[in-house]
């Protein structure tokens, strides 16, 4: 189990430890952390925090990676949409609000253990409910590259682009979203989580 915030972690770990046929084998509070240890105990399920230190995505890819038969749950607190997509995305077997009961927790874990995934129903409904991102991989790669500092030559260098390429992929990406900058159009696929 990884969780940065110990008091929620040592609580659902000690919840768990009830249930006569779950064992929580190792308790992290990060992403370095929980992969050591996955790779230790190689359980059946690793159950981690989306959004703690260390990123809980790369923990979750690194998982998927190395122990392609341990299933992952991700546990999270404020589930956006676009969260909930990269999570599925990168493999994520099951995704549970921590506001849930242990009861129902316990219950996602068998689920997912016999081979099944579980996505909170309500947090379906809101990733159901938001309008797809408009923006092409390629779109959302140069956007993630935007910042105060970089230059589209920047942009183009790291991305193996040519500059002019890059700015038409700018210009496309400002009509798209309906923005006036860069700046702006990254500052909403931030908020929408598409980056």
């Amino acid at each position: 189990m990884a969780e940065d915030e110990a008091m929620t972690r040592e609580a659902i770990a000690a919840l768990l430890d009830l249930e006569p046929d779950i064992t929580v084998v190792a308790q992290t509070e990060d992403g370095s952390a929980a992969l050591a240890a996955a790779l230790e105990h190689a359980p059946d399920i690793v159950m981690l925090d989306v959004e703690m230190p260390e990123g809980g995505l790369a923990l979750l890819e690194k998982v998927k990676k190395h122990l392609p038969d341990t299933r992952c749950v991700i546990l999270t607190r404020h589930a956006s949409p676009g969260a909930l997509r990269r999570s599925l995305k990168a493999g994520a077997d099951g995704f549970i609000a921590k506001n849930s009961s242990a009861k129902l927790l316990s219950n996602v874990l068998r689920r997912v253990v016999d081979g099944h995934r579980y996505v909170d129903p309500y947090l379906a409904a809101d990733a159901l409910a938001e309008p797809a991102c408009p923006l092409n991989e390629r779109e959302l790669a140069i956007l993630a590259q935007v910042s105060q500092t970089s230059t589209t030559a920047d942009i183009a260098r790291n991305l193996h682009l040519a500059n002019g390429t890059v700015r038409n992929y700018l210009s496309a990406i400002l009509d798209k979203l309906n923005v006036r900058s860069r700046y702006e159009a990254a500052e909403l696929a931030r908020e929408q989580d598409w980056i």
